[in-house]
C-alpha cells in the first residue's frame, strides 16, 4: 500500500536526492529510534542500528525504487541491523556485557512500574518482543510487520496478542 508522495519519494532515493532522504529521515528517524531502543534496551545501542539503517539506504538507494512499501523496508532494515549488534554485543567479554546489562537506557524516566514493564518485555520471546517494538514503537500495521519479519500478518497479529496477554499476566503478578 503506498501513501501519497511515496512514489516520488522513492524515485528520489533512487536517484540519490538529498531533500529525499532528509524526508526519509525526518518521517521515520524517530519510530525507527524508538523501536530500536525498545529492541536493544540501549541508547547507544539504537542510535548505531539507526545510522546502520540510513547508511545503508545510501549504500543500497537503487533497491528503494522497488520497495513495495518504504516503511516495511526500513523496519525490516532495522530488524536486521538490530541482530547483528546484538550478536556482536553477546561475543563481548562477559564483564563488558555485565556493564551492558547494568546500564539499560530506557526512554521513559526508571520507576517502579517502568522497572517491572521492562523486565516483563525483556522476558518475553525474542519474536515477540521484536513484533511488540514494531508495532507500538514503530507504528507498524500488522502487515508491514509481516513484512518485515517474513512472516503473515496473522502471524504478526498472533506474536503481539499472545505478547500483550504474557505483559499484562506478568504486571498482574507484580502487583501493577
Amino acid at each position: 500500500m503506498s501513501r501519497p508522495g511515496s512514489d516520488a519519494l522513492r524515485r528520489g532515493l533512487a536517484a540519490g536526492s538529498e531533500p529525499a532522504f532528509a524526508e526519509l529521515y525526518d518521517r521515520f528517524a524517530g519510530r525507527l529510534f524508538r523501536a530500536a531502543l525498545s529492541m536493544l534496551g540501549r541508547r547507544e545501542d539504537a542510535q548505531d542500528a539507526v545510522q546502520e539503517v540510513f547508511v545503508a539506504m545510501v549504500r543500497s538507494r537503487q533497491k528503494l525504487a522497488a520497495a513495495e512499501d518504504i516503511a516495511a523496508y526500513l523496519f525490516a532494515s532495522l530488524r536486521h541491523a538490530a541482530g547483528r549488534l546484538a550478536a556482536r554485543r553477546a561475543r563481548q567479554p562477559a564483564a563488558a556485557q555485565e556493564a551492558v546489562a547494568d546500564a539499560p537506557d530506557r526512554a521513559a524516566p526508571a520507576g517502579a512500574d517502568t522497572d517491572r514493564l521492562d523486565r516483563a518485555l525483556a522476558a518475553l520471546p525474542p519474536e515477540q518482543r521484536e513484533v511488540v517494538a514494531l508495532k507500538i514503537d514503530g507504528g507498524l500495521t500488522f502487515a508491514q510487520i509481516g513484512q518485515a519479519v517474513g512472516v503473515s500478518p496473522n502471524t504478526a497479529a498472533s506474536r503481539y496478542r499472545y505478547a500483550i496477554g504474557k505483559l499484562r499476566d506478568a504486571l498482574k503478578e507484580t502487583g501493577s
